[in-house]
């Protein structure tokens, strides 16, 4: 009786022993994916980014795929669902739509091509900055200063055409300013 006790004792630790660390290992490669694949699209070099106007998330112009970089993460809408990343090359996990930051959801649809105007930053530039001007609302002032030149711009094209309305007579001839028309 002791020793068929002693005897099961011992099966049932090789057992777990094998249930513990044979049996996982044998079952480490087993991957499925059921739903919609996102298409691989990869990137030969860092790409660079442009600033999505009125917002902290940023595109790359270049690309022939949607890709937003918010908050330290990679973001790809497709076919209806979010993913997400750490690296602009993937790889890519699926991310609930209530996980996805609202300023992506509330993006205009042609918000890869608002950026007319805006400096292209190589990504090392990116990577290093990118905290920085959202902790220092850079995009904000970056965003005032631009509307303030652009203002003055026009208030100066308004002056010359002005100017240019003041030295002519009723019929449009140049006037020299000295009383007399050319």
């Amino acid at each position: 009786m002791k020793r068929m006790s002693y005897f099961l004792f011992v099966l049932g630790v090789m057992m777990l022993a094998y249930g513990l660390f044979l049996l996982p290992k044998s079952f480490a490669g087993v991957h499925v994916n059921i739903g919609v694949n996102l298409p691989v699209f990869r990137f030969a070099a860092p790409p660079e980014v442009v600033v999505i106007p009125g917002t902290y998330a940023y595109t790359v112009p270049d690309a022939d795929v949607d890709i937003v970089f918010y908050r330290d993460y990679w973001y790809r809408p497709y076919g209806g669902r979010w993913y997400r990343s750490k690296g602009y090359n993937g790889p890519w996990g699926f991310v609930a739509v209530n996980r996805v930051p609202s300023v992506l959801l509330n993006l205009p649809p042609n918000y890869r091509h608002v950026h007319a105007g805006y400096e292209r930053i190589p990504y090392g530039h990116f990577r290093k900055s990118w905290r920085g001007w959202e902790r220092d609302r850079y995009w904000d002032r970056h965003d005032r200063h631009e509307e303030r030149r652009e203002e003055r711009r026009e208030a100066r094209r308004e002056h010359a055409q002005r100017d240019m309305r003041d030295h002519r007579d009723d019929r449009g001839r140049p006037h020299d300013g000295g009383g007399r028309f050319r």
